[in-house]
């Protein structure tokens, strides 16, 4: 089994580091540059970086905060958030992201995925999948930060995704976004079932054991969290210790720092 990798996500608006429940009540938690600074000394094996309302806002990505940002770490960075095109991503490429993260601008054009693997190549591409729960029970994508639902089932364009050239998917459970109630599971194993390219858990960490049952029981790649993380509610190298003793492989010695 290959080493499985444990995420801190930086939620950013207007600048700060935010932190809600399913993107609403937002509330402050910090510079991003500082926190970015912290997670890479602690021993996280990436870093995310999302701009929450960039989407529905109709603004791009603050890039001169990405290159700041990048400067401090020494782990990969993803960056989402208001990405509509190539160019958008060729920006934070160059402005130090080592992949980019892509939600909204998939779902509404699919073949902007497979047009960003043939230039960038899939390992730099990552879709993030925001789903909720229709009324019928069905897991299906939203977007805009939860705010606006779609008719699209999260199995089916994980699959489409994944056929045309995503590299990993960023699979966010809406109903469990900071609730600290879980992982989704049972989403999780469905979706990681259903593609051969990685899944980043997100959404609902609240104990160590939650990442565990993700990998353990949901599939998952690599564990994503946040507000639990920023507040000190746990430690990086409490996570990776928990899954180390349940025995899946983690990556950089644990509690050490570059």
């Amino acid at each position: 089994m290959l080493s499985r990798r444990v995420i801190p996500c930086l939620d950013v608006k207007d600048g700060r580091v935010v932190k809600g429940v399913r993107f609403e009540g937002l509330a402050d938690a910090g510079d991003p540059v500082e926190l970015a600074r912290r997670y890479d000394a602690e021993g996280a094996d990436e870093l995310c970086f999302l701009d929450v309302t960039a989407s529905s806002d109709r603004r791009k990505t603050l890039v001169r905060l990405v290159a700041e940002v990048a400067r401090e770490l020494f782990i990969p960075f993803t960056v989402g958030g208001g990405i509509r095109s190539l160019d958008d991503m060729r920006a934070l490429l160059e402005a130090g992201a080592d992949k980019v993260s892509v939600g909204t601008a998939a779902l509404r054009d699919p073949a902007l995925i497979a047009r960003a693997a043939n230039e960038f190549g899939s390992q730099f591409l990552v879709v993030s999948l925001d789903v909720g729960r229709a009324p019928d029970g069905s897991r299906r994508l939203t977007t805009h930060g939860g705010r606006e639902t779609t008719d699209v089932l999260a199995v089916d364009f994980a699959r489409q995704m994944a056929d045309a050239g995503a590299g990993e998917i960023l699979l966010n459970d809406m109903e469990r976004d900071g609730t600290k109630d879980g992982f989704g599971v049972g989403l999780l194993r469905e979706i990681s079932t259903a593609v051969d390219i990685p899944i980043i858990a997100s959404g609902g960490a609240g104990r160590v054991e939650d990442f565990v049952a993700a990998v353990r029981d949901g599939g998952a790649d690599a564990v994503l969290a946040a507000s639990v993380f920023h507040y000190g509610t746990l430690r990086i190298s409490e996570v990776k210790q928990a899954m180390a003793a349940a025995g899946i492989p983690v990556r950089r010695p644990l509690g050490v720092s570059r």
